[in-house]
């Protein structure tokens, strides 16, 4: 803890991590309980032989997404809300600085609650224990984010391995109990899902887990580390979450890892995968929020950030906010996906590949061509009834590429800030 992983500045080639290291972090982020019921509800939907093609390419776009990203963050040491200064303004970047750490405090506090529920339900503890366990798991989750880094590396070296593991087990289980592959295509789905509204719960589901992954890509010693990573976590790792929670479905009608493995009978196994699945997560999502924090308040002191962040996770799970949150969170996750596309564009046609130095680049305070480009792609996914996600990414691209042609008045920047980081 002798240093606070950057947060308002890029990341030294002294302290870049190698494939091992990034994509254990990233993988233990993708390893996520909801991917799996998103997952459950493909099962429910599609034969065995069209599900796998689906989470395929749902997977595939997924990843190249987030990969793309992640090259960014390498070249330039930056994550995304600080990218968002170059795109959106020092002041401007406070609106993704806002969405991006709500988003994530709110999915803090579902987590929260959802170990402690589940775990009183698994092991019988009396129900009295809830809101303790809410307070102990809320404040206990956030102590490897608080280390940094480094803290979730140690996590992810052993968490990584040993789901990895589980899942395998499960899997292989599984299979035996339905007979194979044999048995699996015969069954018939339940329910009536298109193809173009299942790639779009996969992409959509994370998406926005994507757009911040700039966090700890960021991290890794060259570009192709970066990418390396990104993709095993994105489209393998997340991936592996689907699959498992659609064959979960069709096997036992349930989505969630933790509720497959007590029925096999794996109880011990169960409540481990609980832990190791719900910490790695969480702890990767409390320090989204403390990043996001430190460019909104431009405060260096990100532990501080992140135990504040969970107190406040930890309150809305004990007050029985977060069944309220999800709805809201996921209409989130529409107006999340485009930030990306603008980061993109700002990156690639603007500054040509590089980012001058943030400490010494003039910039304005609101990039109204960025914001522009952002809020265009943001209702063209709300509105859009195919694949909103991407449609978000690609029309704030578009968008900002087109008003960066514009000379026009109106789309000046700002008069540069007076106050730099």
């Amino acid at each position: 803890m002798r240093h606070s992983d950057y947060p308002l500045s890029e990341v030294p080639l002294s302290a870049r991590k190698g494939l091992f290291s990034t994509s254990a972090v990233l993988l233990g982020f993708t390893f996520f309980t909801a991917t799996m019921w998103a997952g459950g509800t493909l099962g429910q939907a599609f034969p065995i032989g069209q599900l796998l093609w689906i989470i395929l390419i749902g997977n595939l776009l997924l990843g190249i997404y987030a990969a793309a990203l992640a090259y960014i963050a390498c070249q330039s040491g930056l994550n995304s809300v600080l990218m968002g200064r170059f795109c959106f303004g020092e002041k401007g970047s406070k609106l993704s600085d806002f969405i991006l750490g709500f988003t994530q405090i709110g999915w803090y506090a579902w987590g929260t609650a959802t170990i402690a529920l589940v775990l009183i339900r698994t092991t019988g503890m009396p129900e009295w224990l809830e809101i303790p366990l809410m307070v102990l798991f809320g404040f206990g989750f956030c102590i490897t984010a608080m280390i940094g880094y480094r803290g979730m590396d140690w996590l992810s070296r052993f968490a990584v391995p040993a789901m990895m593991l589980f899942i395998l087990i499960s899997l292989f289980t599984g299979l035996v109990d339905v007979r194979g592959f044999a048995g699996l295509s015969q069954q018939t789905p339940t329910e009536s899902m298109s193809v173009a509204a299942a790639i779009t719960v996969i992409i959509g589901t994370f998406i926005s887990g994507g757009t911040q992954a700039t966090n700890w890509s960021r991290f890794a010693k060259t570009p192709k580390i970066a990418v390396i990573a990104t993709m095993a976590a994105f489209f393998v790792g997340n991936g592996l979450m689907v699959l498992t929670g659609a064959l979960g479905t069709m096997i036992y009608q349930q989505a969630d890892i933790v509720d497959v493995l007590i029925a096999q009978g794996f109880v011990t196994i169960a409540v481990l995968m609980l832990f190791l699945n719900i910490w790695t997560t969480q702890d990767n999502t409390i320090y989204n929020f403390a990043v996001a924090g430190c460019n909104l308040l431009r405060t260096e002191k990100r532990r501080l950030v992140t135990v504040g962040g969970a107190a406040i996770g930890t309150v809305l799970a004990v007050g029985g906010m977060y069944n309220l949150l999800i709805p809201f969170l996921v209409l989130l996750g529409t107006f999340i996906p485009p930030m990306g596309g603008v980061i993109m564009a700002d990156f690639w046609l603007k500054h040509k590949g590089r980012y001058p130095s943030l400490s010494s680049a003039a910039l304005p305070d609101f990039n109204r061509r960025g914001l522009a480009a952002y809020a265009i792609g943001a209702g063209a996914a709300y509105f859009s009834p195919l694949l909103p996600p991407l449609v978000g990414v690609a029309v704030a691209a578009g968008s900002y590429a087109v008003l960066l042609r514009l000379k026009h008045a109106t789309l000046g920047d700002s008069l540069p800030s007076t106050a730099k980081q």
